[in-house]
């Protein structure tokens, strides 16, 4: 068994094409029915604000499958301690034996996680899409775009955060990035010009209402994991021409689906993996809305860890 800490795994993996190759491959496998993943387990530590999820799947026909234990505990700032942390354990799946530990400290989660956002664009957006609008000016916000940019030329930002000095800070970052950007008092003037938007905040209200929806827009709503957690307003559901998700079940309960829970959803529901499977095209012309919500899957952080321990194995055998 071989112990892997973030040093060497965030310089062996990056947001790059082949890591997104690898995670669009996990998707699609959930697409054409090739994953075993069940629900998410899912454990509040209240005395301390914390909790703990742990998310798995199988790829059949993969050598090794993962599971992810991703602790948040959200007062461990005031001790001088980061909020969010965790590992992924990478078993055989002929023996079930360990075959390495990732002790990345979530640093997979966040490339898996910004790259399904790209994922998301690469299938729903439009291809000539050029501004992007970011609600939020924390980490995905900065990783967002920089998976976007794999797969469309991005090269303005509009940024919306509840932080003023936040958005300013992301602002900067992003210039030194070679971007154009500009900071907005409101949503609705940082969404004006978006060929895309993307949500990476953890409110608990929603942010964006249909009326902030451009015409042709892609919406990529990444914050809302949790059952407590929920970015779309309900009109941003409705108007939209085609609503992609994850997983049904997961949006249902912790995504943007729980909305309308107790009531019949009005349009149809697609899966991402089952839209790059069949090569679905949700989007029929330059002026279709689409949205997508992402909950984050057992089947990325199988895929990620799959990727990032062949990679580290390989730089082993070199040396």
């Amino acid at each position: 068994m071989q112990l892997y800490k973030r040093e060497q795994i965030s310089q062996a993996v990056a947001i790059d094409q082949d890591a997104l190759a690898a995670v669009e491959a996990g998707f699609a496998a959930l697409g054409r029915g090739e994953v075993v993943q069940p629900p998410i387990l899912s454990m509040a530590i209240e005395e301390a604000n914390g909790e703990v999820d742990v998310k798995t799947a199988h790829i059949r026909g993969s050598e090794r499958f993962a599971i992810k234990v991703s602790p948040g505990f959200f007062d461990n700032p005031k001790l001088g301690l980061p909020s969010l942390n965790g590992l992924m354990m990478v078993f055989s799946a002929r023996t079930g034996l360990v075959d390495a530990v990732l002790f990345d400290e979530g640093y997979l989660t966040m490339v898996r996680t910004a790259l399904a956002g790209a994922i998301a664009a690469k299938h729903l957006s439009r291809e000539n899409s050029r501004r992007v609008a970011v609600l939020g000016a924390g980490e995905q916000a900065v990783k967002q775009v920089e998976a976007l940019r794999l797969v469309r030329d991005i090269t303005a930002i509009d940024v919306w955060a509840r932080r003023p000095q936040a958005a300013e800070e992301y602002a900067t970052r992003m210039r030194a990035a070679g971007l154009e950007v500009a900071v907005h008092d409101s949503v609705r003037e940082a969404c004006r010009a978006a060929d895309i938007i993307v949500t990476t905040t953890p409110s608990q209200t929603p942010i964006l209402e249909a009326a902030d929806l451009p015409e042709g827009v892609h919406v990529t709503a990444m914050g809302s994991d949790s059952p407590d957690k929920r970015e779309l307003a309900e009109s941003v559901l409705t108007r939209a021409d085609a609503f992609v998700c994850d997983t049904r079940p997961q949006s249902e309960s912790n995504g943007e689906l729980k909305a309308l829970a107790g009531r019949e959803v009005p349009f149809k529901v697609h899966e991402l993996g089952a839209v790059i499977a069949r090569g679905e095209r949700l989007r029929l012309s330059d002026a279709t809305i689409t949205v997508c919500d992402l909950t984050g899957t057992g089947v990325q952080d199988t895929a990620i860890a799959g990727f990032a321990l062949t990679r580290l194995s390989a730089e082993d055998s070199a040396r």
